[in-house]
Formats: C-alpha cells, sequence, structure tokens
C-alpha cells in the first residue's frame, strides 16, 4: 500500500507509534509534512502535546532563572561577604543576558515573568535565609519589580 492510498486512520497510526518509539524522527517526519503541506497527515495529537509542553518549558524557564536572579541580588545585596561578590555579580549578569534572550524572543512571556516574580521571590528569600541564617533580608522586594529595572539595575552599593 503506498502512501497515498492509506487513510488518514492509518498515517497517524503510524505516526503515533513513530513518536512512541523515537520523538526526534517523528519530529523531523513532522516538520517535513508542515513544509510540504501534509496537514491531514499530522499527528495532531502528539503535536499538540508538544507545542504545550514547549510553552511550558519556556514558563518554567522563565521562573527559574527569575528565581536565580533574585537570590543572587539578594545576596548580593545583603550578604556582607566581598570574596563572593564577583561571582554573585557574573550570575546576575548570566541570568539577566538569558532572561533578557528569552523576553526577546518571547515577548508575550513579560506578562509570566511579573506574574511569577513574587513567588520567584518567595522561593529565592527562603532559599537565601537557609544558605546564610545570619543575615537579616527583608521580607518583601524592596525594588522595583518592572522588568527593565529588573535586569538591568544595579541594586547594590559599589
Amino acid at each position: 500500500m503506498t502512501t497515498s492510498s492509506k487513510t488518514n486512520d492509518q498515517i497517524n497510526t503510524e505516526l503515533s507509534t513513530l513518536y512512541d518509539r523515537d520523538v526526534h524522527d517523528w519530529l523531523e517526519t513532522t516538520i517535513a509534512q508542515l513544509k510540504q503541506g501534509k496537514l491531514q497527515e499530522l499527528d495532531a495529537e502528539h503535536l499538540i502535546e508538544e507545542l504545550e509542553g514547549l510553552a511550558g518549558r519556556d514558563r518554567r524557564e522563565i521562573e527559574q532563572r527569575l528565581k536565580i536572579l533574585i537570590e543572587h541580588l539578594l545576596k548580593r545585596c545583603y550578604v556582607n561577604l566581598p570574596e563572593y561578590d564577583r561571582a554573585w555579580e557574573i550570575t546576575i549578569i548570566n541570568q539577566r543576558s538569558e532572561l533578557i534572550g528569552l523576553l526577546e524572543q518571547s515577548p508575550s512571556l513579560k506578562h509570566h515573568f511579573v506574574q511569577v516574580f513574587d513567588r520567584a521571590f518567595q522561593t529565592a528569600l527562603r532559599i537565601v535565609q537557609l544558605e546564610y541564617p545570619d543575615t537579616n533580608f527583608p521580607a518583601t522586594w524592596q525594588f522595583s519589580q518592572e522588568i527593565t529595572v529588573v535586569l538591568n539595575e544595579q541594586f547594590w552599593l559599589s
């Protein structure tokens, strides 16, 4: 039976089996089908699942990077260990750079950044309080939560 004589159900079953065997090969096949306009042959169920996974991954990455950024901003601003300042600042630069890249690639994630900021702060605060129990960290974020400020401002004194 040639591909042209197969029913859509048969094609979808084959693609679903391919998905279960080798996701990368399934992705390559799906990309080829999209490029060729073979929309009827797509394994729509798994395509939707993968797209939802991608969207969730980007949101999780924003939140994870924001949490790490806030952790290191808190350390740099409140922990008096000058020998660690440079390492914390390097982490701050790296996390900001990655966040800026993600937000430039997907500007719609700016809403998610704002939405998860308080949760990321609370998690970061718990971590630094555990790591530095003798340091008095503020219970709330003491600076602007505006995205451009969080991603660019030097909150600490020289």
